[in-house]
Order: structure tokens, then C-alpha cells, then sequence
């Protein structure tokens, strides 16, 4: 049998969002690769599914990868997940992808779509996404004003994630960088109990986190910044 390494979205909150070809190849590949084996345990628990879990991240090295290599060379059917929605989107498995490809150039490598928080936060914040740009995490400190300057001029929807400890100073850069008038939507715990979604001009937005509900700075965020608008 030829090996297969299928590409699974799982949910990222709420457990109903997984699908029912997901839940299949879940049941019938061989083991599951994913960032942190606890996470993927209580995903599999739910649905009844026992596999061999095997850790592959963003730290996972050459003996990671060999062993990889071997199950694939042993014909295996191989799942990678990330602990939320889907793999490599912001996330490591594009570097498993290449390097699989590359490897093993007539493996069949599947996608299995699902819930993803970038087209989650899209469908729900309101602004054109007829075209967008996708950047991830703002970097910490180095490359931090490039990156606010290429949202700052950008005339197609930007969206990017963030974590609870910067989505203020993250904010703050919008309010600094952007129009007053430009439209962000953060997107907070999607799909999750806790789901908000707070929209407004960069310094509203600010504001509500700040001054009104300094408790909603925790969880999972997803920033959406609507276009700016092209100068005649």
C-alpha cells in the first residue's frame, strides 16, 4: 500500500465543528502527528478513536523527522494535525509538507478541510474579503514597524492573530499606524463559549479593551483590519 499523509482541520473550539471525513481518516490511518500530544488525546477521546499519537512541532528535529520518514516508507497512512483548526496555517506542518514532498515526491499528500480561524474571523467581521492579506503573528520585537507599516498602507483587508499578552500593545500599533477611521474587528475565543467579536475604528476597539472590559484580554484573538482606502 502506497503511503498517504492527509492534512485533518480539527476544530478550533467547539467540538461539533470537527467533520465527518475528518472523523473517517482520524479511524483509519495508522498514527497522528501533532503539536501536542495532551491536545490531540482529548480530541480522539471524544470521538472514541484510539491511534498512536506522535509529536511533531515547530522545536521537532532531525530525529523527528527520520522517524516520520520511516513510517512513510513502510507505506503508512499518516494524519497531521495542529492542536486547533487547520495545519500549516501559522504552523509547522507547511515545513512536513515540503519536506515530504521533496522526500517522497509520489506520496499522496490530501488536504481534509475544516474550521480555520482566519476563515472563521472573516465571515463574521463585516469587511470586504474579496481579497485579503494573511500575516500571521506581528512579530515580538525586530521587523515589529515593517510589519505595521505594510498593514498601515494596505488597501486589501489584513488580518493576523494574536496572543492575550500583546493584543493590547497590538492595538495600540493600529491606533498609532492606521487611519482613524479604518475598520478593525477582533475576533476573540471563536466557536468557543466565550466568543466576542468587537468592532469599531482602531481606537474604539482600544478603548473596549482597555477601559471597559480589561477582562476580555485573555484567550485566542483574531485581528481583522479592513482596507485602506485608496487616495485620489
Amino acid at each position: 500500500m502506497s503511503a498517504i499523509l492527509s492534512i485533518v482541520a480539527t476544530p478550533i473550539g467547539n467540538l461539533e465543528d470537527i467533520t465527518k471525513r475528518a472523523q473517517r481518516v482520524l479511524y483509519e490511518c495508522d498514527a497522528v502527528l501533532c503539536e501536542d500530544t495532551r491536545v490531540t488525546r482529548k480530541l480522539m477521546k471524544h470521538l472514541g478513536i484510539e491511534k498512536p499519537l506522535v509529536s511533531y512541532h515547530t522545536h521537532s528535529g532531525d530525529a523527528k523527522y527520520k522517524k516520520i520518514f520511516s513510517l512513510l516508507e513502510e507505506g503508512k497512512h499518516l494524519v497531521l494535525v495542529s492542536d486547533a483548526g487547520t495545519p500549516s496555517i501559522s504552523d509547522p506542518g507547511a515545513q512536513l509538507v515540503e519536506a515530504t514532498r521533496a522526500r517522497f515526491p509520489t506520496t499522496r499528500i490530501e488536504a481534509v478541510p475544516g474550521a480555520s480561524a482566519l476563515t472563521a474571523a472573516l465571515s463574521v467581521a463585516g469587511v470586504p474579503a474579496n481579497s485579503f492579506l494573511f500575516l500571521g503573528f506581528p512579530p515580538h520585537k525586530k521587523g515589529r514597524q515593517t510589519f505595521f507599516s505594510l498593514v498601515k498602507g494596505c488597501e486589501r483587508t489584513v488580518v493576523l492573530y494574536e496572543s492575550p499578552h500583546r493584543i493590547v500593545k497590538t492595538l495600540t500599533a493600529l491606533c498609532e499606524q492606521c487611519d482613524a477611521t479604518r475598520t478593525v474587528a477582533v475576533c476573540r475565543e471563536l466557536t468557543k463559549i466565550h466568543e466576542s467579536i468587537v468592532r469599531g475604528t482602531p481606537e474604539q476597539v482600544l478603548h473596549y479593551y482597555t477601559e471597559q472590559h480589561p477582562d476580555e484580554v485573555r484567550g485566542e484573538f483574531v485581528v481583522v483590519v479592513g482596507p485602506q482606502q485608496k487616495t485620489r
